[in-house]
């Protein structure tokens, strides 16, 4: 979890899968209009269906749009600890 939470995906011990869908991740919340039909492809060859393939999507700019709002309204960060737990 802390290699995850360091952006050290390579060393977090994830299955293939996980990895290509965390890789996804980071490009369609960096820049989602750089996706190709390569990198939705590379999810499907590690056992992703179209059904999970565009829920992934889903979230990922769920969260974005989340983020954006928060960050407009100013809403501080809440300072979660990667075991879960909330700091005071």
């Amino acid at each position: 979890m802390q290699a995850i939470f360091e952006g050290k995906l390579d060393e977090a011990g994830l299955s293939a899968a996980e990895l290509t869908l965390m890789h996804y991740t980071e490009l369609i919340t960096n820049s989602a209009s750089r996706s190709t039909a390569e990198d939705v492809q590379k999810l499907r060859e590690v056992g992703f269906s179209e059904d999970q393939i565009a829920e992934a999507v889903y979230i990922i700019a769920m969260f974005a749009f989340f983020n954006r709002v928060a960050d407009a309204f100013g809403v501080p960060p809440q300072n979660y600890l990667i075991t879960g737990k909330v700091t005071p």
